[in-house]
């Protein structure tokens, strides 16, 4: 159970921030990035959350718990703390494939309500749609953050296929939120040349 007693801990005023193990980096270092763009993510599915209903509601409410999951996951660099694997354990939160797995069964049951596309969508049509279009590219750049990382550092594979598979749920759920597609509004490329 968390417990935060103290909002400000005054530890950060040097620019560095903790990570769970203890250790301690620059707040613009690219774990931070990764872990701030996927906070941005999460507050961008609490602003679809508040306007959604029903099982896209549910959904939304889910994938916000498992991208604070993602966040415990990316502040946990292997060692001694974060273990010499991805595995989790009873110290150590980590994302699990099953977490991944869950988001592709939702993207396949939602899109059975689906046309197939014969264009390419602009972000928009309802508010709802809107709104996840937009959480969809910030989890876009969360994603990026984080392959970055990997390049650089450790990345644990289960969680780089949850952020990848987050974006397409969140398009298939914006395709939901515009009446089951009809709403889309249609790409015409070269429309206003």
């Amino acid at each position: 159970m968390v417990k935060l007693n103290k909002i400000y801990t005054r530890t950060g005023d040097d620019g560095t921030t903790g990570l769970v193990d203890g250790s301690r980096l620059p707040k613009h270092a690219g774990r931070m990035q990764a872990v701030g763009d996927v906070d941005e993510a999460n507050a961008a599915l609490g602003f679809c959350a508040v306007v959604a209903e029903g099982e896209l509601r549910d959904d939304l409410i889910r994938l916000q718990n498992d991208m604070f999951d993602l966040g415990a996951d990316l502040a946990t660099p292997l060692g001694e703390v974060g273990g010499k694997d991805f595995e989790p354990s009873e110290m150590v939160l980590r994302i699990v494939p099953a977490q991944a797995e869950w988001v592709e069964t939702r993207i396949d049951a939602l899109n059975e309500a689906l046309e197939p596309l014969t264009s390419f969508i602009l972000p928009g049509g309802s508010e709802l749609a809107a709104r996840l279009h937009h959480a969809r590219t910030v989890a876009r750049r969360a994603e990026r953050s984080m392959t970055a990382l990997a390049d650089e550092d450790d990345v644990n594979p289960a969680a780089l296929a949850f952020i990848n598979r987050l974006s397409d749920y969140l398009f298939t759920a914006a395709r939901i939120a515009n009446g089951n597609g009809q709403d889309d509004v249609l790409w015409t490329p070269g429309a206003n040349r």
